[in-house]
């Protein structure tokens, strides 16, 4: 049975910074965006050495980091930010689950975010980190990819009300995109499953069956990567009246990622629908597999029992008694063939007339 690829991983100490995931060829680059009401800089090409001077502290600050195999880099984002090595650790090792932590001053999200193969039924697994702190919001993606270039373009353009909330509306933004990508994926699922479904009323080909298999294990993994998922929306869900917690979630905002929430449940829900159409995929395959062999089974049984009368008429007549006045009939020969016919004939017709063919 498939495996799923980032579970692959080596397992780490949890303090022990090494990158574990898939796309070690992805260079490690910078982005930054600086931002607020009135203004947005853009910084392209961000370089750890521009890190005391390009940021603004009475403004909000988007750091996006691609590519997680410059170690160092990690390592110099993390002491600058006053991160924790546990953090950073998490943010390096890719066999790590969906988890949301809290620390004094400082929120870490991690998501996996699921795409389908574009030339097999495999998903594309990255895992996205986000550093949530005051005024300041770091994101960590395994390679450059497509994810957030629709918000890039809002904060440029002042489109929406990005611009005009903190980041922790960023962060609400950020995730929304990745779970984008579980629709995409459960979409793509769906569309395969109807394909198993049509081709298991076509043949009971084992190949269909595989690849019933073969969906099943993505749905299930879908399935691991949302739940913790759903649970740390949950507990974000649980917080928002406690006026106890850290306010870098601040309380207009957390009706968004109630609705993150609820996306999670929506997406649970169509996971067991698909799961559900899967095993009935299953059932009609192994269903028309039994009704074709009860095809094969009550055709042979009727072969063998048209002939169990011939036997009978043949082993009679094979036997070696002198006085069985039909050996010498002169025409018994062509009797007996003839009543065997005849017989045959009778025996097809009953059958038909039963409804047994």
């Amino acid at each position: 049975m498939r495996k799923i690829k980032y579970k692959k991983g080596r397992k780490l100490q949890h303090i022990t910074l090494e990158y574990t995931g898939a796309h070690k060829e992805s260079e490690s680059e910078m982005q930054l965006f600086v931002y607020d009401d009135n203004d947005v800089v853009e910084y392209e090409k961000f370089t750890v050495l521009a890190l005391n001077s390009c940021f603004d502290y009475t403004k909000n600050n988007w750091l996006n980091i691609h590519g997680l195999n410059d170690i160092n880099l990690i390592k110099t984002i993390g002491t600058h930010f006053k991160l924790d090595d546990f953090l950073l650790a998490d943010i390096l090792n890719t066999t790590k689950r969906t988890k949301l932590e809290e620390q004094q001053n400082v929120l870490f999200f991690n998501i996996k975010s699921l795409l389908p193969s574009e030339y097999s039924d495999n998903i594309s697994v990255e895992q996205i980190s986000f550093i949530l702190k005051e005024g300041i919001l770091i994101s960590f993606q395994e390679k450059r990819s497509d994810f957030f270039t629709h918000i890039r373009e809002r904060l440029r353009t002042h489109a929406g009300i990005v611009r005009t909330k903190k980041v922790d509306y960023l962060l609400y933004l950020l995730l929304d995109a990745v779970m984008e990508n579980f629709y995409i994926t459960i979409e793509n699922e769906e569309d395969k499953i109807e394909e198993l479904i049509n081709l298991t009323k076509k043949g009971a080909n084992p190949v269909i069956l595989e690849k019933i298999e073969n969906h099943r294990d993505n749905l299930n993994f879908l399935k691991r990567s949302i739940v913790p998922l759903r649970d740390s929306l949950y507990y974000l869900k649980t917080i928002k009246d406690d006026e106890d917690e850290n306010r870098l979630i601040q309380k207009e905002t957390f009706n968004f990622f109630i609705r993150l929430h609820q996306k999670s449940l929506e997406l649970l829900e169509q996971i067991e629908s698909d799961m559900s159409a899967l095993e009935s995929a299953s059932n009609f395959y192994f269903s028309e597999q039994s009704r074709k062999m009860n095809e094969i089974m009550k055709t042979l049984t009727i072969i063998s029992a048209i002939f169990i009368p011939l036997t009978f008429i043949v082993g009679v007549y094979g036997m070696n008694f002198e006085n069985m006045p039909e050996l010498k009939t002169e025409n018994g020969y062509f009797v007996v063939m003839g009543i065997m016919f005849l017989l045959v004939i009778a025996l097809i017709v009953y059958f038909k007339k039963r409804r047994w063919f």
